[in-house]
């Protein structure tokens, strides 16, 4: 097991990284497991394989900790089966619309892995590849650095993709992704995190109770294979306003076309934050735990996915059951289909420019 350590201050346990191997991939590749830890007690454990956040303890109003996101104990697990448990999604999260897209008079046809569409990269997307990881300092202490080269044509993409991603816990209790990406070619380019999360705690019941904020009036809405339409839909009266706290389960069954298509919440939400500018995306607060998460970010918009198809079938950490609903999503982005909506913010990056992109999960108690 390797250690990197920052000096802690009086008794408290210094910040820290260790690692130790995860297992292999089918073609041999040595996976590694990274846990950081804060100078609270607060854990992150992140594998270099799609980059996944596989547990993140916290703890409730209690001083209790408990793991708040889903996923599996192995390797196996996330190789055999996984809804995107915990990943970095790229080269694009989310959907495109029929699986191509133009750019510069020329067309790019996808793997299209969602029906017609193309879903969070494609087939093996950047959560289904070894990243190349080293420690490093950062502000909040020792960080993980994660860096992949996506080769030209990957999934259908165009351009070489080179991505660094880097993960830090502070002692702020906050998880902290940010992502830079360089091309040699003109692309698209919209990475996102994906974690599921339970603030009472991973396998203990659903998450309709909890109570949810979503600093955006608008929705972008959908058709019925969930591709943004282009327009852009006030959330005023219909289930899908969040600009005051209210509980998930409020009305997510309620009759209404958008979660008709979706089984409930599964929508990008338009953030009425300054463009760019590193701002409060969402809000949401476990009653009993009293565990709240904040979501911030750079991003312009943030997908809201309740886990509407986890169905029961995966069984997870500690032998958990993940049934319909047990964990929440808070993906923050460009919006879906961007490359086919010349309306919605550009997703185009080119030679020269660097796409760059800061997200975090912020943990207090209430």
């Amino acid at each position: 097991m390797q250690e990197n350590a920052t000096s802690g201050a009086g008794h408290a346990e210094p910040a820290r990284v260790t690692s130790e191997p995860f297992g292999k991939t089918p073609e041999g590749t040595q996976v590694e497991l990274f846990t950081l830890r804060n100078r609270n007690g607060c854990e992150a454990r992140i594998t270099n394989y799609g980059g996944i956040v596989v547990s993140l303890h916290v703890p409730d109003r209690s001083g209790e900790l408990a793991d708040v996101v889903l996923g599996y104990e192995t390797l196996e697990g996330y190789l055999k089966s996984s809804p995107y448990f915990g990943c970095i999604v790229g080269r694009y999260g989310n959907r495109i619309g029929g699986a191509r897209f133009t750019l510069d008079g020329k067309t790019y046809t996808l793997a299209a892995n969602d029906g017609p569409n193309s879903l969070h990269g494609g087939v093996r997307g950047f959560d289904k590849v070894v990243w190349a990881a080293k420690v490093i300092p950062g502000e909040d202490g020792p960080a993980l650095e994660l860096r992949y080269t996506s080769p030209d044509g990957e999934e259908g993409f165009p351009g070489t993709l080179a991505v660094r991603a880097v993960y830090s816990l502070g002692d702020d209790n906050a998880l902290r992704l940010s992502f830079e990406a360089k091309t040699d070619k003109p692309t698209v380019c919209n990475l996102t995190h994906h974690s599921y999360f339970n603030l009472a705690g991973q396998g203990n019941g659903d998450i309709l109770g909890h109570e949810m904020m979503i600093a955006g009036s608008h929705i972008t809405p959908v058709d019925s294979t969930l591709i943004p339409t282009g327009e852009l839909l006030p959330v005023a009266g219909t289930p899908f306003d969040f600009t005051s706290p209210r509980r998930i389960g409020e009305r997510i069954d309620e009759e209404h076309e958008q979660l008709a298509f979706a089984g409930g919440y599964d929508h990008n939400w338009v953030l009425d934050k300054p463009a760019g500018a590193l701002g409060l995306a969402a809000r949401v607060c476990e009653p009993a735990s009293g565990r709240v998460l904040e979501c911030w970010t750079t991003e312009p918009g943030i997908q809201f996915y309740a886990g509407n198809f986890l169905d029961g079938t995966i069984v997870g950490k500690g032998g958990q059951v993940y049934r319909r609903r047990y964990g929440f999503c808070l993906e923050p982005q460009h919006f879906p289909n961007s490359p086919n909506q010349p309306r919605f913010p550009t997703v185009v990056l080119r030679p020269g420019q660097v796409y760059r992109s800061a997200m975090e999960y912020r943990f207090r108690t209430r």
